[in-house]
């Protein structure tokens, strides 16, 4: 069954519901308090109110749909207010919880445990799951989570809204649910503009860099969908075929770069990828995306024997700013702070002389802030690191001006890393990473570190 016809019948069941809705209880509990100058978030509490109360299925997936459309056509500040609502009004009922956990208490029978299991649950979650059922409903809760994320701030009081929105995005975008697709220069039009405007890495200037990115032999995209969001990639990666490991985004995104057929290729570069649904924030793909792309190039072309990355440092920038003016932070003395501050000139890279002079500092600094400077949890500060290095992934090689573009030297400088997938240490990697938080580096990685501590120090 197509996603199209499923959500063609889901729309056919709604318009029929909404005939039924005119004679329900609901639609006369939503009438009955329909007075003077009624605030939007009073009907949105209505309609959820009697969401939750019906039991018809047809009735529900009308009024489901009724309560999107209203909560689309609200301001932002009411939007936060219903989340407010749900916060305060729609959580466990505290009482039946209490009573629930104290028939568990003195007989933890299964029986007891479900009951217990029912009590815990916010009403608000099966809120959200009989929204799911309206048309488009995946895609509005999606939308719903982005709202949270971008307009609720930190508020305590939003916390358990966003906790239950995201328990339940988790099990519905699980991994056995997502499709896995190339994209190529005859994939559909809407899609390949899709590509073109989701792009987060590096930026596609229009329709003849895609071009460049999809046509040839040595070029790839791939990407994960859902049955819900049609024609709505979640995360694509990008990737180069070649015969070596490049030290630049420059040399895979040259316009005149030489073309290899892609049975010649030994190398798989993973050069950029991109999330495309922002109210999925937190719910990570790339990790399941690039180990099935990887096992699919494997199978596809068997002459290519490494499977790296090409990745951006976006936290190494504002790093070397406050190394600069604090070297105690990096427990290293003699950095040149005179040298550092000259960074913020975004054309000090063209200066051959003064770019030679830096380089030794620079990639020491970088080889400690990847090895040895950890967020307060113990971790990378580098959220790109923490993410390969959470997928096994080893750090293979740092890069001196491998993305001179504003927005390379900006973030990092214009330094850029390689992180090597090696299909037979990625588990034991992970592993290390998960249980002690070590990092998996190359023996020229570890030696960059070792003769710049011996020198700054």
């Amino acid at each position: 069954m197509s996603t199209r016809f499923f959500q063609d019948m889901l729309g056919s069941i709604a318009e029929r519901g909404r005939q039924l809705i005119d004679r329900s209880p609901a639609r006369d509990l939503a009438k009955s308090s329909r007075k003077g100058s009624e605030r939007s978030s009073d009907t949105i509490e209505e309609l959820s109110r009697a969401l939750l109360s019906g039991r018809g299925e047809a009735s529900g997936v009308a009024l489901a749909r009724q309560l999107l459309d209203r909560y689309t056509g609200l301001p932002v500040s009411d939007r936060i207010k219903f989340f407010q609502l749900l916060g305060r009004d729609f959580g466990p009922d505290q009482p039946a919880l209490r009573a629930a956990w104290n028939e568990y208490d003195k007989n933890p029978s299964p029986k007891r445990l479900r009951e217990l299991l029912r009590a815990v649950e916010p009403p608000r979650q099966e809120l959200f799951r009989r929204l799911n059922l309206a048309p488009g409903g995946t895609s509005a809760l999606v939308q719903m989570r982005l709202d949270l994320v971008e307009h609720g701030g930190k508020a305590p009081e939003l916390a358990s809204v966003d906790d239950d929105l995201v328990h339940l995005l988790y099990s519905w975008f699980n991994r056995g649910f997502l499709m896995m697709q190339r994209i190529s220069w005859s994939s559909p039009a809407d899609i390949l503009e899709r590509i073109i405007r989701y792009e987060a890495v590096h930026m596609i200037q229009g329709w003849d860099d895609l071009r460049r990115r999809l046509q040839p032999p040595d070029r790839r995209c791939y990407a994960f969908f859902h049955p819900s969001l049609v024609d709505e990639p979640l995360i694509f990666v990008e990737v180069a075929l070649a015969k070596e490991i490049p030290s630049s985004i420059q040399t895979i995104l040259a316009d005149d770069r030489q073309v290899i057929p892609a049975e010649e290729a030994t190398t798989a570069i993973f050069y950029s990828i991109s999330n495309c649904q922002p109210g999925l924030r937190g719910i990570s793909f790339g990790n399941f995306l690039i180990k099935q792309v990887v096992e699919d190039l494997s199978s596809d072309l068997p002459s290519l024997k490494t499977f790296v990355t090409l990745s951006p440092a976006p936290g190494f920038g504002s790093w070397l700013k406050r190394v600069a003016q604090n070297p105690h932070e990096a427990d290293l003395e003699g950095i040149d702070t005179a040298a550092m501050a000259r960074l913020e000139d975004p054309d000090w890279h063209r200066e051959l002389a003064f770019a030679e002079r830096l380089r030794p500092q620079l990639m020491g600094l970088a080889a400690t802030y990847y090895l040895k400077a950890k967020a307060k949890n113990g971790q990378p500060l580098d959220p790109v690191a923490r993410f390969h290095l959470g997928n096994g992934a080893r750090l293979e090689r740092l890069n001196w001006l491998g993305d001179t573009s504003p927005k390379g030297l900006q973030e990092a400088a214009g330094l850029m890393v390689n992180y090597l997938y090696d299909l037979n240490t990625i588990e034991a990697n992970h592993e290390a990473y998960a249980n002690q938080g070590a990092v998996a580096a190359s023996p020229s990685v570890e030696r960059q570190l070792r003769e710049f501590t011996s020198t700054a120090a």
